[in-house]
């Protein structure tokens, strides 16, 4: 059976409608970086054409190891000067990301500098090949729920989450806002679609503004 660790890990259950706060464990990912509108930034369609490939290869490389785990979804971290672009005024052309996916457990430099280089000897090689990093990421705790329907309606769930549930439990943001894709937009229609919609939060009073 191959190692699904969404069926392990406890972070990556939502529902739609209830905020739960989670904790989330030291997290290691295949991940790039990058600014702007992820529906017209040429560097956004090129990360995902860089993590995807990498990802593959070392799903296969893993195999011939003995570990055999699937390809986890796409995530990404969002944020901004001022986070009324997420919410209210939904302006992506400000917002700086990073694309990731979560790496097999057994993968470290070495393994990834393979695998980026067996992706570079192919014909088609993507581009960006080079801006995919590891990157260890620590969250702790965070508010989630799972948003059901077009990306472009997040709005008004994270409105609730940032305006109302985060506060009303004695919480403030920290971090990066972090989405989860479990569907595929390319074969899910746009009112089906899943994310997971993720907030590191901390004990205090809410603070206001961009997270660090």
């Amino acid at each position: 059976m191959s190692l699904d660790r969404k069926s392990e890990l406890d972070c990556y259950r939502a529902r739609k409608g209830e905020f739960r706060v989670v904790d989330v464990p030291s997290l290691t990912y295949l991940a790039v970086d990058g600014r702007g509108d992820p529906n017209t930034s040429p560097a956004y369609a090129e990360a995902l054409g860089a993590l995807y490939p990498v990802a593959y290869t070392l799903r296969f490389a893993g195999k011939a190891l003995g570990h055999d785990e699937v390809v986890m979804p796409l995530e990404a971290l969002w944020w901004s000067d001022d986070m009324a672009t997420f919410t209210t005024s939904r302006d992506k052309s400000r917002w700086s990301w990073t694309a990731m996916i979560l790496a097999p457990t057994w993968v470290d430099d070495s393994a990834l500098a393979d695998a980026v280089a067996a992706v570079t000897r192919k014909k088609d090689r993507p581009v960006g090949l080079e801006r995919v990093t590891l990157r260890t990421l620590h969250e702790g705790p965070c508010m989630q729920t799972l948003h059901v329907g077009p990306y472009d309606d997040e709005g008004p769930v994270l409105t609730r989450m940032h305006d109302h549930e985060i506060p009303a439990a004695g919480l403030r943001m920290t971090g990066h806002h972090h989405e989860i894709y479990l569907g595929d937009p390319r074969r899910t229609a746009p009112e089906r679609l899943r994310t997971i919609l993720r907030q590191p939060v901390e004990r205090g009073p809410r603070t206001t503004g961009c997270t660090a």
